[in-house]
């Protein structure tokens, strides 16, 4: 599904226009419409770990999100090789409106959320 992006992906203020498809019950990607170069590996937080936080107003404004809204988080993941080694940036959310098809990436307060980190290794997750 694409989305239009509506607050700037960090370090790629340039993509406007996004393509979510999903993988599997963890991974999924994130291409640019534009730009075939720019894309991302995502993970589904909420399949590795307990995961909540305070949407940020201007986000939930910005996305037209009510309490009705189907929402989709995703968090992006740089992969290593082995995949255990990967990282995970649970401080920056991206967030997903699919009955708009909006997305914008939420940059979370540090010291409102002490237990996320930017770079936080898949392998502290495995069981």
């Amino acid at each position: 599904m694409q989305y239009k992006v509506k607050s700037t992906i960090l370090g790629f203020e340039q993509v406007e226009c996004v393509e979510l498809k999903e993988i599997d019950e963890l991974f999924s990607t994130l291409r640019s419409c534009d730009d075939n170069n720019v894309s991302f590996t995502l993970v589904n937080p909420y399949a590795l770990r307990e995961y909540s936080f305070d949407l940020p107003t201007a986000i939930r404004v910005l996305l037209e999100i009510n309490e009705d809204s189907k929402v989709v988080v995703y968090n992006i993941a740089v992969i290593q090789d082995p995949l255990d080694e990967s990282c995970v940036n649970f401080i920056a959310p991206l967030i997903f409106n699919q009955d708009n098809a909006t997305m914008a990436q939420a940059v979370l307060d540090v010291k409102n959320h002490p237990g996320l980190g930017l770079a936080e290794p898949i392998k502290t997750f495995k069981s």
